[in-house]
């Protein structure tokens, strides 16, 4: 296992970010993060143990970065067997990078006449695809892993510190939000920057 993928794709997406901030430029940073975040998750063995601990059930949201002036993170979601979110939104852009495993995302659409839930578009995920999640674009979803009898991970890169803003949960039937605040999962974040071992081989 090596953090060396991780640690050029926080460096990636702060260039990126610091670039495109200035002029809130979402769509460009989604567009690039994109192509990074499919890199990143195409390859299987750099994520820490620590964060890819599968839970007895439900999902663990393990924080892995947080950028110091919270214009992103990332994000470690593994699953549990059939383990489902509720139905929820973000309220900032996101992508989400399948890197083990399988996951579904189906999408709802407020109905206009009576402001229930629809079921829209279904995407099944396997590793190396990324999704998009762009609030104008409507990202009102449900993440099911979709395996019965293994875990499963997903990367998530969000435009904020998606643990702590104020979000929401849905009433499919009525539509009605009700806010909620997730946190996350691990208490201590990942040694990402600690390099002394291959300097000492460089330098023996």
């Amino acid at each position: 296992m090596t953090i060396d993928r991780l640690r050029r794709f926080i460096g990636d997406m702060t260039s990126l970010v610091g670039g495109a901030w200035q002029d809130k430029d979402e769509a460009a940073i989604v567009e690039v993060g994109r192509k990074l975040l499919g890199e990143l998750v195409s390859h299987d063995d750099w994520l820490p143990e620590q964060a890819a601990r599968v839970p007895a059930h439900g999902y663990a949201q393990n924080l892995l970065w947080c950028d110091p002036f919270e214009r992103f993170c990332i994000v470690s979601f593994v699953w549990a067997p059939k383990a489902a979110t509720p139905v929820h939104d973000h309220q900032m852009w996101g992508m989400v990078g399948m890197l083990r495993g399988s996951e579904t995302s189906l999408r709802f659409v407020p109905d206009p006449e009576t402001a229930a839930l629809k079921p829209g578009g279904l995407t099944a995920l396997e590793p190396g695809d990324v999704e998009l999640l762009i609030p104008a674009e409507g990202d009102i979803h449900q993440v099911t892993n979709a395996l019965a009898d293994q875990g499963s991970i997903s990367i998530h890169v969000h435009g904020g510190n998606i643990g702590a803003v104020r979000r929401h949960t849905f009433d499919i039937k009525t539509g009605k939000p009700s806010l909620f605040v997730s946190g996350y999962t691990n208490k201590e974040q990942p040694n990402l920057w600690d390099r002394s071992a291959e300097v000492r081989l460089v330098s023996s």
